[in-house]
């Protein structure tokens, strides 16, 4: 699934520009001329990156960001600020409000994809399309396509999102809310318990391949991807 990436500028020519590149790079782009605009955004649902510019009418960027990573829900969001300030005091002042990357304009199309797919990498793999291959077991989110050993694995939509987060984030630890949360969207309301039943979907999928011991249930805390064999615990999904 192509990462969701929202766009906060409010000089009309380069937003249409950045929008332009960014499509054309595969991701998904949302538009806001303000803050004001990107809250009501945000608050309808979270995009996978925030590219912000620092001079925004109204409430500034900078500003903005400090909004966001006050906010529980919204603090985690990556954020590469785009300004034409070039100081090393101003960059230093946008890293310290919680910023992950920083360009100055005017900025090469290549830079900006390649700052935005390193921000990816680094803080939503689950985001990127980069192929995840871990003992055979590979997903390749360009294609949508999962195989074990060479063998191509048919899995429902769903499966397929709960399989590639996991994998991106191989050895974690995660609720059965913080996987609702990031799999299914933080504005879905639906019970914890249906976790449950595509990770039971998902190992019985995944059962002819001998991979679904690496769906592990860690007692009392969640579930994780793991390749590393645990206790018999990993196959109950009632006592998380």
């Amino acid at each position: 699934m192509a990462a969701r990436i929202l766009i906060v500028e409010d000089e009309a020519a380069i937003l249409e520009l950045i929008i332009f590149n960014v499509q054309q790079a595969g991701f998904e782009t949302i538009r806001a001329e303000n803050a004001e605009q990107a809250m009501v955004v945000i608050n309808d649902s979270l995009p996978d990156l925030i590219l912000l510019d620092w001079m925004l009418p109204g409430m500034s960027g900078i500003e903005l960001a400090r909004v966001l990573r006050r906010n529980e829900r919204t603090r985690l969001i990556p954020i590469i600020m785009l300004t034409a300030r070039v100081q090393e005091a101003d960059k230093v002042s946008g890293l310290e409000i919680g910023a992950d990357d920083y360009i100055t304009k005017p900025f090469s199309p290549r830079e900006l994809i390649a700052r935005i797919n390193a921000v990816l990498r680094r803080m939503v793999p689950e985001a990127s399309e980069e192929v995840i291959e871990i003992k055979g077991l590979r997903l390749d989110p360009s294609h949508h396509r999962v195989t074990a050993n060479n063998r191509e694995i048919e899995l429902g939509p769903t499966e397929y999102r709960l399989l590639h987060f996991l994998m991106a984030h191989t050895g974690r630890v995660y609720s059965r809310s913080q996987l609702l949360d990031r799999v299914w969207g933080d504005h879905v309301f639906i019970e914890e318990r249906t976790v449950d039943v595509h990770i039971r979907r998902l190992r019985k999928t995944l059962q002819i391949t001998g991979m679904d011991n690496w769906i592990q249930t860690v007692r009392s805390a969640g579930y994780r991807f793991s390749v590393v064999s645990e206790m018999p615990e990993k196959d109950s999904d009632e006592e998380i």
